[in-house]
């Protein structure tokens, strides 16, 4: 397991689109990018083994909006911001693809608002603090924004939130623009994320949730994550990154039809032999 912490910008968004190309990398939806580019390949590269990854933000969500409401408005009309947007639409594509067990964590002092929101979504699961922590009063929040309906589409063309509510209409209209802390177990809140443990209960919930992604084969995992994370439309992409590459992998891999693998003992009463390198 490892965790990847993603935190808010400690300035104001630019006044305007110079001033954020005069910040060039240091302008912080850029320095994310670059940076969350580079540790997701050095995972994916170096540490096979680490198959679990809980993602976390830090600070202040006003910050982050702030940032996110920048790029929705100068996107269309300035190329530097423009290709910052299509650099975090390629790298949040390359979260979506990845042989991963993928873990959002939404506590006191998350910032997952907006393009921030997107990493939560992009998530296999998600858990949310119902309350607070005695050593935090603030409750965990999630912010929906304009940039959640499409400004970052995954493989099969529809955004992370289409796919959550997919043939479910009404669910995400209610969707759009709107807030729900994790103070309130029904409506909005229940449905953006998987598990909602109040304080009681949340550090046994993690630790059970990693505890079972580690325990499963990673590579049946590997197949079934990838299906799962895409729904609707089928396209070239999704079949080639998704389910295609996640199914070839499981069914070719040594530990599944070789000597021990899981296929071939299946029905003996002996354990397959796993690999726990992660694809």
């Amino acid at each position: 397991m490892v965790t990847l912490t993603i935190a808010a910008p400690a300035d104001e968004a630019p006044s305007d689109a110079v001033e954020a190309r005069r910040l060039g990398c240091r302008f912080w939806p850029l320095a994310v990018a670059r940076e969350l580019d580079d540790l997701i390949l050095h995972l994916r590269t170096n540490e096979l083994t680490r198959g679990t990854w809980v993602i976390k933000t830090a600070g202040d969500m006003r910050g982050v909006l702030d940032h996110d409401r920048f790029l929705l408005e100068h996107r269309d009309t300035d190329w530097f911001v423009n290709e910052v947007v299509l650099l975090l639409k390629r790298v949040l594509k390359r979260l979506d693809v990845t042989s991963r067990s993928l873990l959002a964590s939404i506590e006191p002092g998350s910032c997952f608002g907006g393009l921030l929101l997107e990493l939560a979504l992009a998530c296999d699961q998600q858990f949310m603090l119902d309350g607070t922590m005695e050593e935090d009063e603030r409750p965990a929040v999630i912010v929906v924004t304009e940039s959640n309906m499409g400004m970052y589409p995954m493989g099969n063309g529809l955004s992370r939130l289409e796919s959550r509510f997919f043939g479910r209409a009404a669910e995400l209209d209610a969707a759009r623009g709107r807030w729900r802390s994790s103070r309130r177990r029904s409506g909005l809140g229940a449905r953006l994320v998987t598990v909602i443990p109040d304080a009681i209960d949340w550090e046994d919930e993690l630790r059970i949730a990693l505890e079972q992604r580690t325990s499963f084969s990673p590579d049946a995992l590997t197949g079934m994550e990838a299906n799962l994370r895409f729904v609707g439309p089928e396209d070239h992409e999704t079949k080639i990154f998704g389910r295609l590459t996640a199914w070839q992998n499981w069914c070719s891999a040594a530990h599944a039809i070789g000597p021990a693998g899981a296929l071939r003992r299946y029905g003996s009463g002996q354990r397959a032999e796993l690999n726990r390198e992660r694809v």
